[in-house]
């Protein structure tokens, strides 16, 4: 018997899964009240505890752990122009599975310098320029951020030819700046595993420090990365297989939390339609997109500001003023569950419309041009419109008994027609909340993470 812990800390819980490796089945789950503020081990002990009362004292040869807690891994990027190499800053970071507080652009201004220090991140990525290219604006901002009141971690990931100026800067007020490859070495031209590698590598080193997560470390062997992170990894595994393994093909999963929503595509995402030409940066293979305004708890006020009570209200089949007052409820006590036949019918409501939106923002568009020989059909982002597969996973969906019509957000509607999202997927359901565990797991283990998620992540 090969037994493995797989323990993901998250904001408002700590969630394990224990694992045979062996015999290729999930043991039991259970979770915890995190507890970063006092001792993160207190949310695992309670876990552990609720797990054995259904397993049995269980032994582990491993145990390996994930982290969102306290916020997750907040990050700051700065680039030069919003289209180019600040854009493809911000998707380092979000593949790395960090949370964006905002993206700056162009020659950063000391008003700027002070919200960066009101928001802080516990990294920040700075880029600027193709190899070569413009070496003014990142030169400003090392020089500015240098002056910063408060340490913080800076990865450089800009252009080549300044960054060894651009890292004595920051090296000579900053304890911690890792230089990196370019996360744009050509115009177009995308290069953000690097960047990924080294946030995540300080994550593990310095971040779970000041999250209080080495107080876990008496048990945990290895803190492998954030959250968000494992999850890309475990949808990557899943689509594509490993180690021998076949994957599903292409894929989208939905994670809906209290705070955001994420969501993943696993494709190329080229267009399907004859006739289109593409725009803009090339998308990554596996794409992460986060939305901080839409969720099911603490986001509920943000959230109905984005969807508007109206269209909540027309998927529940109630009033806008009932819709309110259930939102208003949840934000305040984020541990209400719906107690009426209305209140279940708005927090399904509530969930579709989390997909749909983010699900909108994460796909590609197509936009029409009029020229002199026609008209022209140009797409940004990727075309998703053939995804059969979309897992959902997240409180919402893996605890309700509706899942599916929560899911519906994500279909394609002929509404909307330049909205690329998937026109007829199969829905699958994390119902045991192993996303994040499969993508520890993975690590080690591809081939049995690709087979454990055929097996548990259940059609819908």
């Amino acid at each position: 018997m090969n037994n493995i812990l797989l323990i993901d800390f998250g904001s408002t819980y700590t969630k394990i899964t224990a694992v045979d490796v062996d015999r290729e089945e999930v043991l039991g789950t259970a979770r915890g009240i995190t507890t970063v503020e006092t001792d993160i081990m207190d949310g695992l002990t309670q876990a552990l505890s609720d797990l054995f009362a259904k397993t049995g004292k269980l032994e582990f040869g491993q145990v390996l752990g994930c982290s969102s807690a306290a916020g997750g891994l907040k990050m700051i990027a700065v680039g030069l122009v919003p289209e180019m190499t600040a854009e493809a800053a911000k998707r380092a970071a979000l593949g790395a599975g960090a949370k964006v507080l905002k993206v700056f652009t162009h020659e950063l201004s000391e008003y700027e310098i002070e919200e960066i220090e009101e928001l802080k991140p516990d990294i920040i990525l700075l880029a600027g320029g193709t190899d070569g290219g413009n070496q003014k604006v990142i030169m400003h901002n090392a020089e500015l951020l240098a002056g910063l009141k408060m340490d913080v971690p800076v990865v450089v990931a800009g252009n080549k030819s300044v960054t060894p100026k651009v890292v004595k800067i920051l090296s000579e007020k900053l304890t911690e700046v890792r230089p990196t490859e370019n996360v744009m070495p050509k115009l177009d031209e995308l290069n953000i595993e690097p960047a990924r590698i080294v946030i995540r590598d300080i994550f593990l080193k310095r971040i779970t420090e000041a999250k209080g997560l080495n107080r876990a470390n008496k048990m945990v062997d290895r803190l492998v990365m954030p959250t968000p992170a494992a999850v890309l990894t475990a949808s990557e595994l899943l689509s594509q297989g490993g180690d021998g393994e076949p994957g599903l093909g292409d894929l989208m999963v939905m994670d809906i939390g209290g705070a955001t929503t994420d969501v993943y595509s696993i494709a190329k995402g080229d267009p399907t339609a004859g006739g289109v030409s593409l725009k803009g940066l090339s998308e990554p293979f596996g794409k992460r997109t986060v939305e901080g305004d839409l969720g099911m708890r603490y986001s509920a006020g943000a959230l109905l500001r984005a969807a508007g009570a109206q269209m909540i209200a027309s998927y529940a089949g109630t009033s806008p003023e009932e819709v309110v007052a259930y939102a208003a409820k949840v934000e305040a006590d984020i541990d209400h569950l719906p107690q009426t036949d209305t209140e279940d019918s708005i927090e399904i409501a509530m969930g579709k419309a989390c997909v749909r939106l983010s699900a909108d923002r994460h796909v590609g568009h197509l936009e029409t041009y009029f020229t002199p020989f026609g008209t022209s059909l140009v797409q940004t982002g990727k075309d998703l419109t053939k995804v059969a597969t979309v897992i959902g996973t997240g409180g919402v969906i893996v605890n309700h008994h509706k899942p599916e019509e929560i899911l519906k957000g994500i279909v394609f509607d002929e509404t909307t027609p330049q909205v690329l999202k998937p026109q007829q997927p199969e829905f699958f359901i994390d119902k045991d909340y192993i996303m994040a565990s499969m993508g520890l797991l993975g690590e080690e283990y591809p081939a049995v993470a690709v087979r454990m998620m055929k097996k548990y992540i259940v059609n819908k």
